[in-house]
């Protein structure tokens, strides 16, 4: 990014997944190729339904991060995000009770929000009548809860901003908050997704459209991206945050730098509500765009951490613009789906897959994707199968896609002065 325009480094990060609570959890199970897909536990289900998996955070405990008071009036989605935001503010080492407030901001969002309130507190409604709500209901379900609960947690007084594009808002929550910074708007952003979707609403609905995998007598074989046996994605819960800096403040206060933001790309398919652009036209060209913004060329890039769903049409339109944006050179770089581990948490996976990403450029590993037993037809790229990869590169690429055909391409550097 050229010009006037601060440069944006991460030093901060927080996750809560189905591979575990902390950013770190996330990470090791990532290597170890590991899958927190299982049998949902959140609500029983009968024989007539299609699907009985998700990724659940069952090792998560709300309370350990939040008030026991504070907890009950948030929903299990704010609940994620909160943990993820305190953790990485935590691992930031900035100190939130000294400082201009109104220089630190957050932009958090949600690709649904409060489903499990709008559920529970309609069944009420119908079964004990209107006088029985909650009165935290519209706090809880609100898209941006969270955005507004960590701001109040860590006095963020700055942009405060929640952004709800589906599966691609932990991307586009990043992507706005970098160009805030950019701006000289806010010297601190934090910045990603939470969602916590494993209700029976959303896995009927989701089920509905034929979109999750009906894979249920192995759940952890079912997300299998780029697989020729793969047959929808696996919906999981989850929350990441990262805390985005200034790289003049970030140096002033002597902090640790995990990767730089140096480019991102957002477009939109403007072709299906639910269905990408089978050609990958959009997607294309937020990668383009993403690369162009970096001033890199394509050869730069080492690694992409793909969205790789493991729907059939999704990851066949990813693979297409790969190949047609990056030419030959997408035969040489790295490309996996840690969708693969983790299944597909909506709003969060943005968020999620930025800290994989991220860790990946740090620690010289290169997170694999598992399951893939059998490429499916043109899927003749290098996706990292089965096995974790020690790789150092310097650029990677982060996609984020989403119904609505929102698209965001992040492009992080490995941290070097």
């Amino acid at each position: 990014m050229s010009g006037e325009q601060k440069r944006v480094v991460i030093t901060g990060l927080g996750a809560v997944t189905d591979l575990g609570v902390g950013a770190e959890a996330l990470w090791h199970g990532l290597c170890e190729g590991r899958s927190g897909i299982g049998t949902i536990t959140a609500f029983e289900q009968g024989d007539e339904w299609l699907t009985t998996i998700a990724g659940e955070a069952s090792d998560f405990d709300p309370a350990d991060f939040m008030s026991v008071p504070d907890v009950r009036k948030a929903d299990r989605a704010c609940q994620l995000g909160m943990a993820a935001a305190v953790e990485a503010a935590k691992d930031s080492g900035i100190d939130f009770e000294s400082g201009d407030p109104y220089r630190r901001g957050v932009a958090i969002g949600s690709g649904i929000g409060g489903i499990l309130t709008i559920e529970s507190q309609y069944a009420k409604l119908l079964d004990k009548g209107p006088r029985r709500l909650s009165p935290f209901v519209v706090p809880k379900l609100m898209v941006n809860a969270t955005a507004g609960q960590v701001s109040i947690r860590l006095d963020l007084r700055g942009p405060n901003t929640a952004v709800a594009t589906a599966c691609a808002t932990g991307g586009h929550a990043i992507a706005d908050a970098c160009m805030m910074i950019q701006r000289g708007m806010s010297d601190v952003m934090l910045a990603g997704g939470c969602e916590a979707a494993v209700s029976a609403l959303c896995i009927a609905a989701f089920g509905a459209m034929k979109a999750l995998s009906t894979q249920n007598d192995a759940p952890t074989e079912a997300s299998r991206p780029f697989d020729r046996d793969r047959d929808g994605f696996v919906l999981a819960e989850g929350a990441a945050v990262v805390v985005l800096e200034s790289l003049e403040h970030a140096k002033a206060r002597g902090a640790k730098i995990y990767a730089e933001l140096v480019g991102f790309g957002i477009t939109g398919d403007a072709h299906h509500i639910a269905a990408p652009d089978p050609n990958g036209t959009g997607a294309g060209k937020a990668l383009e765009f993403a690369v162009k913004s970096a001033g890199l060329n394509t050869t730069d890039i080492g690694y992409i951490n793909a969205h790789g769903t493991s729907t059939p049409l999704g990851d066949s339109a990813e693979v297409a613009a790969v190949k047609r944006v990056f030419g030959q050179h997408a035969y040489d770089l790295a490309i996996s789906s840690t969708k693969s581990m983790t299944g597909h948490a909506l709003g969060a996976a943005g968020g999620i897959e930025s800290v994989a990403c991220i860790y990946a450029l740090h620690q010289g590993v290169l997170p694999p994707t598992i399951n893939l037993e059998n490429p499916d037809d043109g899927m003749d790229l290098d996706f990292v199968p089965h096995e974790a990869r020690e790789t150092q590169v310097e650029y990677a690429i982060n996609n984020t896609f989403g119904f609505g055909g929102h698209n965001v391409s992040l492009v992080l550097k490995r941290w070097s002065e």
